[in-house]
């Protein structure tokens, strides 16, 4: 039997494991209470009643419009793609994670997730500090226990998530009201000084400029993660998101609309950007704003501590952390309440209380958030684009509105901090490329495959049907059987492309072997030996009547437009009685315009160091332009790095010699390729006795082959050439195909002729 031939092997075990387990099905919180509450809890927070006064007292009125109106873009965009994508599937515990990591895969999703769960737990720290500040503002007899207000603030907060995510809802209703009761008792309020409503900006002695403003305030709107990392305990996702995400981007907007027109009137640009806190001495009961202080960084302190341990139930489910943290995706009671990832979270956020100062990593902290932001917008823009036919939202929008989000997005990370956007950045790299180092396996599909093939089916359409010499590379389609008994083939086919080229490793089967999925096991097993040599390949493999007649077929048939194999990389043939139809073969892969390369391989010594190539220049067609392309192609491979190219070309006589070696020198200097010419002179010497003493040393030997014709036995030819290459080093036969000027690959000159 050929040795391109495969015998049918049993079906392999499937490797892929099943559906990884899911979060329950939720705990019934409805809209107003599992998203609306939590996102406008935290988008009404500290820096509406902290820095709003400071914001307009910059930029006045109309800049303060601006700000928010721009701000709240970003973050009504991100809600559109967040509703597309939420109404899409179902959303499962996890959030913002088990969207991106069901739309753009596990690595993407776990690159995003891992730091975006570490800042929703360090930002409980953040909070809880924050509200123990505005504590010992209003009663500094408090500042000695300082930290321990706050590491009891951070217990109570986790205390109430613990308890289950409805206490922890019920509990923000009274938050809510305190927020309610600030915002009536500042609107009721009076002005502390005359004041005219500054237009078009305010003229403070030293004016902030409008993006550093812009930087500021930007914090204040991103809030919609809260209700979002709520997606495993809703009674219905794909209702309650959209819903209540937007309904809190939208009474968010109202309020930070009304707020400047209040502040602009009752106070003027110096008084709003000296005192934080403005809003206090403006409102009709002063007290009702520190309560509103106070509620929101509580609010947001316990929006952290609730969505923080579900993304991490989420990251454990899904096999993304190692394998001793899997007990963390567990859940308890009806609900499924991730408690031990609980309290994780608050030994992390005690020990970044106990730390205290966080200033320096909040910004980056910040960046997360708003990569999460960016992600999500990527994902459903790469989804409405596509337009596959599995994504199916109940909320359509256009994907421009999401790549404009997503723009939006960067251009926010860079305008409030640059570098905490690159350490953020590199944070994120860093941990999707652990992540695709470890191969994870995933259940579901991704949008990956689908941007793949767009990309490729419009690759195709550009390339054209007429090949081009300044693009060429080999596209090799390697009859080898089974590949770890033809191993040097494929290991030479990977030497020749070195992941730029394409290589398809492919087998006949036996005709009576047509059992599709026991065919499909075969070629997975393959797929997944190449991956382990690390190969990068297709794997195909036919049914035939004969071996000869499965690979004739093959190289008919195969390919997907003009991405055809341009050349036919396979074995020597060793079976007498098969010879015929061999060479047979052979002839038919020429009338196929197909470059034909037969590998004769030194069972022994393989392809030795390395370090040497011999090129025999001779008088067959274009041959000469293509196994010196071939040589070059493997000298700038990785293995074959050190090898020298032996150019070498037999004349009869001295003076034959001068004048060959100056054109074999002339043509190395044009093209380029660090050949070494050698002329030897045969002196009657018979040429095979020439090869044998001058390439005994090689490790590799290029021989050009002779055009299969009319009236030219092909076959005894062949058996010639066989036996001249007996006890060679391994040796590779090329025949190029017709019609292709191989030089001009080497020369880039539409002017070069064809070597002979």
């Amino acid at each position: 039997m050929p040795r391109f031939s495969l015998p049918f092997g049993q079906k392999p075990q499937n490797s892929q494991n099943s559906e990884l387990p899911t979060a329950a099905s939720g705990a019934g919180l409805g809209t107003f209470g599992g998203v609306y509450t939590p996102s406008i809890l935290t988008i009404l927070g500290v820096i509406m009643y902290l820095r709003f006064g400071w914001v307009v007292g910059n930029v006045g009125l109309l800049g303060t419009l601006v700000i928010v109106t721009l701000a709240t873009s970003i973050t009504f965009l991100t809600s559109l793609s967040v509703s597309a994508i939420a109404t899409d599937r179902t959303v499962r515990t996890g959030g913002a994670y088990y969207m991106i990591s069901r739309s753009l895969g596990i690595e993407t999703g776990g690159a995003v997730g891992i730091p975006l769960y570490f800042a929703q737990a360090i930002s409980v720290a953040l909070y809880t500090i924050g509200f123990t500040e505005s504590i010992i503002e209003a009663f500094p007899a408090l500042e000695s226990v300082q930290k321990i207000i706050a590491l009891g603030t951070t217990f109570a907060v986790a205390i109430l998530a613990l308890v289950s995510a409805r206490t922890a809802i019920r509990a923000q209703y009274f938050i809510m009201a305190a927020i309610a009761l600030s915002l009536l008792s500042f609107t009721l309020g009076h002005p502390i000084e005359n004041s005219t409503i500054e237009i078009l900006g305010a003229k403070p002695e030293n004016p902030e400029e409008f993006w550093v403003v812009f930087a500021v305030f930007f914090p204040a709107v991103t809030g919609i993660m809260a209700g979002v990392s709520m997606s495993g305990d809703l009674r219905d996702p794909a209702k309650s998101i959209p819903t209540g995400t937007l309904a809190a981007v939208g009474t968010g907007y109202l309020v930070y609309m009304s707020l400047p027109v209040v502040l602009a009137m009752r106070a003027g640009p110096e008084a709003l950007i000296a005192d934080p806190l403005i809003m206090e001495k403006m409102a009709l009961w002063g007290p009702a704003i520190l309560l509103g202080v106070w509620g929101a960084t509580l609010s947001s302190a316990l929006g952290s501590i609730l969505g923080a341990p579900r993304v991490l139930q989420a990251l454990a489910r899904d096999g993304i952390l190692p394998r001793w943290m899997r007990s963390l995706g567990s859940g308890s009671g009806p609900d499924d309440e991730p408690r031990t990832a609980t309290f994780v979270t608050l030994a992390i956020a005690s020990v970044a209380v106990v730390l205290g100062d966080l200033n320096l990593i909040a910004p980056v902290l910040s960046m997360f958030f708003l990569t999460t932001y960016l992600v999500l917008n990527v994902a459903a823009a790469v989804e409405g684009f596509l337009q596959s036919p599995s994504f199916r939202p109940a909320f359509r929008i256009h994907w421009s509105l999401s790549l404009l989000g997503a723009i939006g997005c960067i251009a926010v990370m860079f305008l409030i901090n640059p570098v905490a956007t690159v350490v953020a950045a590199t944070i994120v790299l860093g941990v999707y490329f652990w992540l695709e180092r470890r191969e994870l396996e995933s259940a579901w599909g991704d949008v990956r495959r689908g941007l793949w093939m767009e990309l490729v089916r419009a690759g195709i359409f550009q390339i054209g049907d007429e090949p081009d010499t300044k693009n060429w590379r080999p596209h090799l389609l390697v009859l080898s059987g089974a590949p770890m008994r033809r191993w040097p083939l494929i290991e030479l086919a990977a030497a020749f492309t070195h992941h730029r080229g394409l290589i398809t490793v492919s087998s006949v089967l036996p005709e009576n072997s047509r059992d599709a999925s026991r065919q499909a096991g075969l070629e997975s097993k393959i797929r997944e030996y190449l991956d382990k040599r690390g190969v990068q390949g297709l794997v195909r493999l036919v049914t035939a009547p004969d071996p000869f007649a499965g690979a004739e077929r093959l190289v008919e048939v195969y390919g997907l437009g003009p991405l055809v194999p341009n050349s036919i990389l396979l074995g020597d043939s060793e079976e007498p009685t098969h010879r015929s139809r061999y060479c047979q073969m052979i002839a038919n892969f020429h009338r196929a315009k197909r470059n034909v390369i037969i590998l004769r391989d030194d069972r022994y010594r393989g392809f030795g160091l390395r370090k040497r190539i011999d090129v025999w220049w001779g008088g067959l067609q274009a041959n000469g332009g293509l196994m010196l392309l071939l040589a070059y192609l493997l000298r700038t491979s990785h293995e074959w790095r050190n090898a020298k190219v032996h150019l070498k070309l037999v004349v009869p006589n001295e003076t034959a010699a001068q004048a060959a070696g100056a054109n074999l020198e002339k043509m190395v200097q044009q093209l380029r390729i660090g050949a070494l010419p050698q002329v030897l002179i045969s002196g009657g010497q018979p040429f095979d006795e020439i090869l044998h003493e001058s390439s005994v040393g090689a490790d590799l030997v290029f021989l050009g082959m002779a055009k299969p014709k009319e009236n030219f036995n092909f076959t005894s030819y062949y058996e010639s050439l066989q036996a001249r290459a007996a006890g060679l080093p391994s040796t590779a036969f090329v025949l190029a195909a017709p019609d292709f000027a191989f030089e001009e690959v080497l020369t880039d000159s539409t002017a070069a002729s064809r070597s002979t």
